[in-house]
């Protein structure tokens, strides 16, 4: 029977990386104090309790979905940053990047009576189109309450992200990810997982903050989600990791729209809010430039 690893957060991570790299997916317990989970429910309670369920068998008729968690909540915002996260991040997504990007902020509560999910592979948002051997996403999920077999615990297949694409798991390879609250678990978007049965009489609730190839197209658009009259209070690191700043040598750059000579001219995003430079020139005007630099 296959099991999901569980780390202390004193752990290294590049021994949490290695077993992810192994299992495609991990449990580091017990990272966010009681203190901060009670003030992240009390921030998350006002949105889910104004939205619907959702309306089909993937998003579940007995579950709730709301996004824009940057904006909306502080403690998420200290979540997105992580120093595990990052650093699994630059390890795992840095193999083929030179940056990775905040991809997807959703809180899920799923509800007593909700059947589990289709298994699927998160991967699949870009329509199979990135080759294999390339890891498109690292994706987090913050239990907020305690995750259990009876609750809804989101489900995965441990090595499934080395199997054929139309291969289906037994059920005797399909685990729960149990943990307590204030655990996080980090799995990739190549593995086979599925959010679980709620078979109990309470909601499970979850925060899923998900990463990406700073080369590819966010899920979430995180300047319609989070736009600039909000991210100008974020600190710079957040506004980069969410895409307010320059990809690669030119991945990312703005003109400003209003009158000639009022503002800037093929910009890093970072020039939004006082800091950043131009592109450079030679970055458009000669191809070869760009790709030297990269």
């Amino acid at each position: 029977m296959p099991e999901i690893v569980h780390f202390d957060p004193s752990t290294p991570v590049d021994e949490i990386t290695a077993q992810l790299d192994e299992d495609a997916a991990v449990i580091v317990d017990d990272v966010v104090s009681a203190d901060d989970l009670a003030a992240l429910r009390a921030e998350l309670a006002p949105y889910l309790g104004s939205v619907s369920n959702g309306r089909n068998d993937f998003a579940g008729f007995e579950t709730k979905r709301i996004g824009a968690l940057v904006a909306r909540s502080e403690i998420c915002r200290d979540l997105v940053l992580d120093p595990i996260v990052d650093e699994i991040c630059k390890t795992v997504l840095g193999r083929h990047a030179d940056g990775h990007q905040l991809h997807f902020t959703q809180a899920v509560s799923i509800g007593p009576g909700e059947s589990a999910q289709t298994m699927h592979r998160d991967r699949g948002v870009w329509g199979g189109y990135v080759p294999r051997r390339i890891e498109t996403q690292l994706s987090t999920i913050w239990a907020v309450n305690d995750f259990t077999r009876d609750n809804g615990a989101t489900l995965l297949v441990p090595g499934s992200q080395h199997w054929d694409k139309d291969r289906e798991p037994e059920a005797h390879e399909i685990v729960a990810a149990e943990m307590s609250a204030g655990s996080l678990l980090i799995y990739t978007g190549t593995v086979l997982h599925a959010g679980g049965t709620n078979v109990s009489d309470a909601n499970r609730l979850g925060v899923l903050l998900h990463y990406t190839l700073n080369w590819l197209r966010q899920e979430e658009n995180q300047y319609l989600s989070c736009p600039p009259e909000i991210a100008k209070d974020l600190s710079p690191e957040l506004r980069a990791l969410m895409g307010y700043s320059q990809g690669g040598t030119v991945l990312g750059f703005y003109s400003a729209p209003v009158g000639p000579g009022l503002g800037p001219e093929l910009a890093s995003p970072e020039r939004l809010f006082g800091t950043g430079d131009a592109v450079d020139d030679d970055a458009f005007n000669d191809p070869r430039a760009a790709a030297a630099k990269g």
